[in-house]
């Protein structure tokens, strides 16, 4: 199963705008409640730094794409319909939306920064998007909590008399939520299995924030007000990861570099002009400039990066065959980039490959310096490994 990245947010704060800057999915786009009804799914991009320049060698990716010495790895991203106050309630087809976001390892929140839509995603002026921030991350520890709770009540019963552990139980009501049993089992250890009955509603909310980590992609940053709110949000939110975002203007630039207008590397700092432009493209590219000067990215994709490997703490790994000519068994050139969990360990990383990889693994050599890792080596964003195996 891909990793999956889900998006959310009220109605009409450019959730599809931004999902489809990172995808070139074609959605609906539209200013009113629930345009998107039925989930959006497309495959978007992280972006890391190839090693292909530092080991002076030309790249020839399979799995993945590299571009000017950026390598682009794909990810599944899902656009769910907008949230509303009450949705754990079933507001606003509240249940079905949020069930779509099971599988999600990491969300992120886009939020309307300009001020100019309401809680229900309505046209207004001066709302305060932090209240947005308050009420969307409360749905969803209260999903979570209601979750947990009907877990417990089925096995109440046995947990008095001890029969079943906490962990067991929750490990199995949560099974659909895509939580790991090592998550679970810690913050079982942290709270204490005799006191998690007494403190539900903390318990869920920490576990929310372990298992599906929120990023707040504080969009519509090009409109009047927007950096006003930005200040609020990052005083009210100081241990949050807030990135100002431009969905609207990513997207154009997107466009414009499929249609060979521009040059544009997604996540840069700059463009270049290709193409024949006419005088309203000169116009708005120019005020792209002029946003990228003051914030230096769009940023949809340093979003979607510091979602994956900042709160969701992924890295990228290169396997190989060959750690003299960093290639496959056919030549190519630094073929695949594998996104792992930080602090795997080689043995995890050729799961990841084969499962007969790991069955029969070995050892792994780092094709950097040629030495052997130990098999406790907790594997580094970039690096590049081969893995030993017997047959």
């Amino acid at each position: 199963m891909s990793f999956l990245v889900g998006i959310v947010g009220k109605p009409n704060v450019g959730k599809s705008t931004f999902f489809r800057a990172l995808t070139l999915s074609d959605v609906k786009i539209a200013d009113y409640p629930f345009t998107t009804i039925s989930p959006n799914l497309g495959t978007g991009f992280v972006s890391t730094s190839c090693p292909c320049r530092e080991l002076g060698v030309k790249c020839t990716p399979r799995n993945s794409i590299c571009k000017d010495g950026v390598r682009f790895v794909p990810i599944s991203i899902m656009d769910v319909a907008g949230l509303v106050p009450g949705a754990h309630q079933g507001k606003g087809l509240g249940n079905r939306f949020l069930d779509d976001l099971r599988r999600a390892k990491v969300l992120i929140h886009v939020v309307d920064c300009s001020g100019t839509t309401d809680s229900t995603g309505n046209p207004t002026s001066n709302y305060d998007p932090s209240e947005d921030v308050l009420w969307l991350e409360q749905e969803i520890d209260l999903w979570f909590l209601d979750v947990i709770r009907r877990g417990l009540k089925r096995y109440e019963r046995h947990l008095r008399h001890g029969r079943v552990d906490v962990v067991s139980i929750l490990s199995e009501q949560l099974s659909g939520l895509e939580i790991g049993r090592d998550v679970l089992s810690n913050l079982v250890g942290e709270f204490g299995e005799e006191s998690i009955s007494t403190n539900l509603e903390e318990f869920a909310r920490e576990l929310r924030r372990r298992a599906k980590p929120i990023l707040i992609a504080a969009n519509k940053m090009d409109l009047p007000s927007s950096e006003e709110n930005l200040k609020k949000l990052k005083e009210r939110f100081p241990d949050r990861v807030i990135v100002p975002c431009s969905a609207e203007y990513e997207l154009a630039l997107r466009l414009a570099s499929e249609k060979g207008l521009i040059s544009y590397v997604p996540g840069s700092r700059e463009f270049g002009v290709m193409g024949e432009l006419s005088s309203e493209q000169r116009k708005a590219l120019r005020k792209i400039e002029a946003y990228l000067e003051r914030f230096g990215t769009t940023g949809v994709q340093d979003a979607l990066n510091r979602a994956v490997f900042d709160l969701a703490n992924m890295i990228v790994v290169y396997p190989v065959e060959n750690e003299y000519k960093f290639t496959d068994s056919k030549g190519n050139v630094l073929p695949d980039a594998i996104l792992i969990p930080r602090g795997s360990t080689p043995r995890d990383l050729a799961s990841k490959i084969h499962e007969e990889l790991a069955k029969y693994y070995i050892a792994a050599i780092d094709a950097r310096t040629k030495q052997r890792l130990s098999a406790s080596y907790s594997l580094r964003s970039g690096d590049v490994i081969k893995i030993v195996a017997g047959r």
